[in-house]
C-alpha cells in the first residue's frame, strides 16, 4: 500500500475504528449486518467498500489488505484450540499456586519460542524471564537445564515435571521455588504446544 499523506495512520484508523466498534457494541439497534444471506446485505456490502475506497483506498490495495488479514486470522484461528485447552488445563491444575497472569506470560511466550531455532534450555529461560526479572540469564540455565534433559519423552504430565517443587502459595515459595516452578510449567506447555503442533 503506497503512503498518502491525506490517508490517516494506522493508529488513528485503528482509534477510530475501535470508538465505532464500542458505540455500535453499546446500541441497542446493531447498525453492521449480521446475516450476509440477507437481501439486503449486497448493497450494504458495495456501500461499505464504496466508503473504504472513497478514503483513498484502491481496489487492488483493499483485495490485498483483505488477503493479507484472511491469512492472519487463518493462522490464529489454526492454534486457538490448542492454546485454549492447555491455558484451561494449567489455570484449572495451577489456579491457587501460581498467578494467571504469569500463567498467560509464559504459555504466550512458549508460543512465540516453540518455533524458534532454540535448545529447549534456551526456551524455557525465554518463557521465565519476563516473570523472573531479579533472575540472571546463566542462573536460569541451569536450572533449565534438568527439565531440558530428564525428560524426553512427549506424554508426561504436569504432576510428573512439578515432583521437584514444593506445592504452595506463589508468594510463600522461595525464589528458587519460583524460578523452578515457572521452568516446570514452561516446559509443560512447550511440550504441549510442540505435540499440538505435530498433530
Amino acid at each position: 500500500m503506497t503512503q498518502d499523506p491525506q490517508r490517516p495512520s494506522i493508529s488513528a484508523f485503528q482509534a477510530q475504528a475501535e470508538m465505532e466498534l464500542l458505540r455500535q457494541i453499546l446500541q441497542e439497534q446493531p447498525s453492521y449486518l449480521w446475516d450476509p444471506a440477507s437481501l439486503t446485505a449486497p448493497s450494504y456490502f458495495a456501500d461499505l467498500e464504496q466508503e473504504v475506497l472513497n478514503a483513498g483506498w484502491t481496489t487492488e490495495e483493499l483485495t490485498e489488505q483483505g488477503q493479507i488479514f484472511a491469512t492472519h486470522l487463518e493462522q490464529v484461528w489454526a492454534t486457538v484450540p490448542a492454546v485454549n485447552g492447555l491455558a484451561a488445563d494449567l489455570f484449572q491444575r495451577l489456579a491457587l499456586q501460581v498467578p494467571p497472569h504469569f500463567l498467560e506470560g509464559i504459555l504466550r511466550k512458549a508460543q512465540q519460542v516453540a518455533s524458534a531455532n532454540l535448545s529447549l534450555a534456551d526456551q524455557l529461560v525465554q518463557c521465565v524471564q519476563d516473570i523472573l526479572p531479579t533472575w540472571d540469564t546463566d542462573d536460569l540455565q541451569v536450572l533449565a537445564r534438568p527439565f531440558a534433559y530428564a525428560m524426553r519423552g512427549s506424554d508426561e504430565s504436569l504432576e510428573s515435571v512439578l515432583k521437584s517443587v514444593r506445592c504452595a502459595n506463589w508468594d510463600d515459595l522461595s525464589s528458587i521455588e519460583q524460578a523452578r516452578l515457572s521452568l516446570a510449567v514452561a516446559r509443560y506447555t512447550l511440550s504441549q504446544s510442540s505435540d499440538a503442533l505435530e498433530s
